[in-house]
């Protein structure tokens, strides 16, 4: 195998949700009388903690409207809209039979909360893919790399047989700043020439390519 752990971002890279949080997003602010959030600015912060996507959205916002705004964007997202989420094609398969190789740990590194990543792997029946995972409200958020070092600690995998992928920089920046090699996936929310500053290891265009690249074929 390339790597015995492999660690994916799950937002823009495993799911297709980013019209849903942009939805969810818009509805909330205009819930905490904030006013209406450009979309192309939502799907600029999608990755990060809540409470680091609201204060750079809404530079200036007091506590107060900040968490009614994290309050009406986590009602809207569960209860109050049901725009589809669902895998990207053929990452199904991709996680399936990467899991089935002997030895290969899989790992989530996510800007959801652990509310919200427990509720998506009932719902979307894949939590039993993963040996482990990190949410931002049990961790840092990204960029910062702490949820990686975690993960790694908690898995007994050396830095150097780890992957993180992902479709922002925040992602690659978390794994640039210890050394961890990086993927960037295209059909995410961050356009490919932001995340090539970050230096990819690899830079999958298709779910397939992705998934052929770690499997070593």
């Amino acid at each position: 195998m390339r790597y015995r752990l492999v660690i994916f971002d799950w937002d823009g890279t495993l799911m297709d949700s980013a019209a849903r949080i942009v939805a969810c997003m818009q509805a909330a602010s205009r819930d905490a009388g904030w006013g209406e959030l450009a979309p192309e600015s939502i799907r600029n912060i999608i990755g990060l903690g809540l409470p680091e996507a609201i204060a750079s959205l809404c530079p200036g916002i007091d506590a107060e409207r900040a968490e009614l705004l994290r309050s009406r964007y986590a009602w809207h997202f569960v209860e109050g809209n049901d725009t589809p989420m669902t895998f990207f094609p053929e990452v199904e398969g991709g996680l399936a039979e990467l899991h089935m190789r002997p030895g290969q740990r899989l790992a989530v590194a996510t800007g959801k909360s652990r509310r919200g990543l427990d509720r998506v792997f009932r719902e979307s029946r894949s939590g039993h893919w993963f040996h482990a995972s990190r949410t931002a409200d049990e961790t840092r958020s990204k960029p910062h790399p702490l949820m990686l070092e975690q993960l790694l600690a908690e898995l007994e995998v050396p830095l150097a047989e780890a992957v993180m992928v992902g479709d922002t920089e925040y992602d690659l920046e978390m794994a640039r700043a210890i050394g961890m090699d990086r993927v960037a996936v295209t059909w995410g929310v961050h356009a490919p020439e932001r995340l090539s500053a970050s230096l990819p290891t690899f830079t999958a265009e298709a779910v397939p390519e992705l998934f052929d690249w770690l499997q070593g074929r």
